[in-house]
């Protein structure tokens, strides 16, 4: 096992890559801008390297200087974490180049399911029944209006490298995709240095399911079941749960099962995340995989008891994986909310500030409720980075119990100093829709009183 690690990240990550090291005995070290020097989260690491000014640029995306730190502070590891240098092909070869071991995938299975069209060509050729669009990249918007006249419309054009919803455009007709192409593919190649776009048809009233899979260097993978994702804004998820309450048992292990070969043929290390489109009618469609750690990994470890974390840092030191797919085991439900600094009545605008009250765990039911976050009160949310302060996930025998856990602890929570999207999450949960579960990824659950909110 490792004995020191640099964890190339800031905030919440930070701080939950730290607590599993810890736990392995393993010495965490950290990485900080100007911006997030002295911050509560970076005072609790072992040893902090200073990379850069605020801008994200300048600092946490200089792959030379976080290569450099962990060099100078006699790490052996680097964790990625999630955003920032998380899926980077070069950068995972930049660290072997230099000795390190990258905690997560191959530089070349990163290059291959990190580009969207290469990504749906492997799965495809794994036998995973994918969304009807271009076979490949697009080369120009005359191509899409053709590929988008057999599919039918309405159809989505997407980034190539994106994810966050840039570089995505929704077309119903020809006239607005001809328009859309040359927008969507300028927003792509400011946010990803790369313009290329593919396309599929729009999915209508489809529901978010992804699979965490889980492998080893040594041919194994696991699948560790699914999490439904599907309440969002702006394709970015607000509120996930685990298992998918549309899921029998039997498609479950299907589709589970799936994933996790799916993840064998590309020869997957580490532990990765297979996002499904799935129609109303229940068809599966792969849409893209996540090369790393997902924000919602919470969820799964407490519905299956793995610590997923821990597990990718045993796998990278050439552990191999102890359970069998076997062993691996659903109990009761988990539900997580995300916590942003952002006002949702003015178009979910960040709210940067200091935090003159941070509470968040009072009036939930012990042992039920979990809370992930770097803050604390009297801490600075900066203007500069993801929005995210805290994410509250609850664990119950079954949804309602997990329902009920969340929303306590949601009417508990005081927050003060930067206006926040509580308000909105609790709306959403005490929405019928919500509870039914009668809802998609086209609009949140209990909108007018969501948007009252």
């Amino acid at each position: 096992m490792f004995q020191r690690l640099l964890i190339a990240n800031r905030g919440e990550v930070a701080a939950r890559v730290a607590r599993a090291a810890r736990a392995l005995g393993i010495a965490p070290v950290g990485v900080v801008s100007e911006a997030d020097r002295g911050s509560s989260w970076a005072l609790e690491l072992d040893e902090v390297v200073c990379l850069g000014p605020a801008a994200a640029r300048e600092s946490y995306l200089r792959r030379a200087a976080v290569v450099q730190a962990a060099l100078q502070t006699r790490c052996t590891a680097v964790h990625p974490g999630w955003g920032f240098l998380a899926e980077d092909p070069l950068f995972a070869a930049l660290c072997e180049q230099h000795g390190l071991t990258f905690v997560g995938p191959s530089p070349r299975a990163m290059q291959v399911m990190g580009r969207k069209a290469a990504a749906k060509a492997a799965m495809r050729a794994a036998g995973v029944p994918v969304i009807p669009g271009s076979g490949g990249l697009l080369g120009s918007a005359g191509e899409a209006l053709e590929v988008a006249g057999e599919v039918g419309y309405p159809v989505i054009l997407k980034a190539d490298a994106g994810g966050g919803g840039r570089g995505m455009r929704l077309c119903p007709d020809p006239e607005l995709l001809a328009r859309a192409f040359a927008e969507a593919s300028a927003e792509a190649e400011a946010a990803f240095d790369s313009g290329a776009l593919y396309l599929e048809k729009y999915v209508e009233a489809g529901r978010h399911v992804e699979v965490q899979v889980l492998g080893d260097r040594y041919g194994k993978v696991l699948h560790l079941f699914e999490r439904d994702c599907s309440v969002q804004r702006n394709h970015q998820k607000l509120i996930e749960e685990a298992p998918c309450p549309l899921l029998e048992p039997a498609e479950r292990e299907r589709l589970g099962a799936l994933a996790a070969d799916a993840a064998r043929r590309i020869g997957y290390c580490g532990a990765g995340t297979i996002e499904f489109l799935r129609k109303p009618q229940g068809e599966l469609y792969f849409m893209e995989m996540n090369t790393r750690l997902q924000v919602e990994h919470p969820v799964t470890e407490l519905v299956t008891g793995v610590d997923i974390v821990a597990a990718q840092l045993r796998v990278a030191a050439g552990e191999p994986l102890e359970l069998e797919q076997g062993d691996v085991r659903l109990a009761g439900w988990a539900i997580e909310c995300r916590i942003n600094a952002e006002d949702p009545a003015q178009g979910f605008r960040p709210s940067p500030g200091r935090l003159e009250r941070f509470d968040l765990a009072s009036g939930a039911t012990p042992g039920r409720l979990r809370v992930d976050t770097h803050l604390r009160a009297g801490d600075v949310v900066p203007p500069h980075y993801d929005s995210l302060i805290a994410k509250l996930i609850a664990h119950g025998r079954d949804r309602s119990e997990a329902l009920e856990t969340l929303l306590a602890a949601l009417a508990a929570a005081r927050i003060e100093g930067v206006r926040t999207t509580l308000e909105l999450q609790r709306s959403i949960l005490a929405s019928e829709d919500f509870r039914r579960g009668t809802y998609d990824t086209r609009a949140l659950p209990g909108r007018q009183a969501a948007l009252r909110a």
